[in-house]
């Protein structure tokens, strides 16, 4: 007899509905999440996932681009440049996805190839991304954290050869701590009898058919994942947050690398709002996603969605609440507007205040950042 579990693994996802059991009344109720699922895969991965991919992707591209300048040069920097990456990483892997489910709309048979080669190498790169990021942002935070808490130590701790150490090995532990996600799945080929067509499915390998091992390394995964990073960065923005009240009390203005800690606190703040979701699914309900049935995966979609929204707003939130990266962009792609948004000095200001605004780009003239530093500093 084919159990649940089983038959998920099986059949797809047009053939088979949820079957609960009413033990007293010994009467079976059939409710089949079949359309849900699909009305869920269909809105996220052919609605919002391009969308949410090209201008992910794009604000990622220009992040790394604008971080990767001199004057962008920083420890914060270094860590927002490997987000931006790890990001990226996952965006992509994502747009797949969405090509995945295109072509199943419109080539069924090729889609189905598609899906079953593809889904268990993206399962790999979807948790090593995810894992990447999640704690990347935790290293910032933590950065932030002794910048404001701490500033006396801000010259020992906050270098940026520390930085490119710890997000060099941020990518290189995460990347292997979820190698077993690599081996979680494989591709099935599965011959009809009647018409001998070849169909693709995905099965559990025998690895994880183990019980003991699939859930044993599944709660460490979620934990290194999603829990632990929540709570630190939970404590962290606490910290943070009195740190810079305290701040405010003591001084009628505060330092000006507040503004960057302000950025970060809402990166960390979306973070936490987009991971918490998903950590509740993976953890405290144990939901997976291939194996579950119709209705968890459905719920499955919508927060892998707003994982994937987490991956593609930094750029908006960097223009927004950072005036230094918002010039440094400008700076690049936009040269007039970035000329009229710097500091002068103050014998140019006096030249341009008597010939006009007029005059400012048929003579020659020379701008500098304020305080002669570097943008990232401030």
């Amino acid at each position: 007899m084919v159990t649940q579990h089983d038959a998920s693994l099986q059949l797809t996802p047009t053939e088979m509905p949820v079957v609960h059991y009413n033990v007293c009344t010994t009467t079976i109720a059939v409710v089949n999440y079949n359309e849900f699922y699909l009305q869920a895969r269909i809105i996220t991965g052919l609605v919002f996932y391009p969308i949410v991919c090209v201008f992910g992707m794009i604000g990622n591209v220009l992040s790394i681009i604008v971080m990767t300048q001199k004057q962008m040069k920083s420890s914060t920097n270094v860590y927002l440049f490997a987000l931006a990456i790890s990001d990226s990483i996952k965006i992509l892997c994502d747009f797949l996805y969405f090509l995945v489910i295109l072509m199943l709309q419109i080539d069924p048979v090729i889609g189905n190839r598609a899906y079953g080669f593809l889904y268990p190498y993206a399962h790999y790169i979807f948790n090593s991304s995810l894992c990447t990021s999640a704690w990347l942002t935790v290293s910032v935070a933590f950065e932030r954290y002794i910048y404001v808490c701490h500033p006396t130590r801000v010259r020992s701790y906050c270098t940026i050869s520390r930085a490119r150490t710890i997000s060099s090995g941020v990518f290189i532990i995460m990347s292997i701590m979820t190698i077993p996600y690599a081996m979680r799945y494989k591709t099935v080929q599965i011959t009809n009898n009647q018409t001998n067509a070849l169909t693709y499915d995905v099965h559990v390998t025998e690895l994880w058919e183990n019980k003991i091992f699939a859930h044993i390394y599944t709660w460490i995964q979620n934990f290194m994942r999603s829990i632990i990073p929540l709570f630190i960065l939970i404590i962290l923005n606490t910290c943070i947050l009195y740190g810079i009240r305290r701040c405010r009390l003591l001084r009628s203005k505060p330092p000006r690398k507040y503004r960057i800690t302000t950025m970060l606190i809402i990166v960390i703040l979306i973070f936490l709002i987009c991971i918490t979701p998903d950590a509740i699914l993976s953890t405290f309900l144990g939901l997976g996603y291939y194996e579950e049935d119709f209705l968890s995966r459905g719920i499955r979609e919508i927060t892998d969605l707003l994982l994937l929204i987490n991956a593609g707003t930094n750029f908006i939130v960097y223009c927004i609440f950072n005036s230094i990266f918002w010039r440094q962009f400008q700076r690049i792609f936009c040269g007039a507007c970035f000329i009229r948004d710097l500091y002068c000095e103050n014998s140019q200001l006096q030249r341009l205040s008597m010939t006009g605004v007029g005059s400012m780009r048929s003579r020659p003239y020379r701008c500098i950042p304020s305080e002669n530093k570097p943008l990232a500093d401030l």
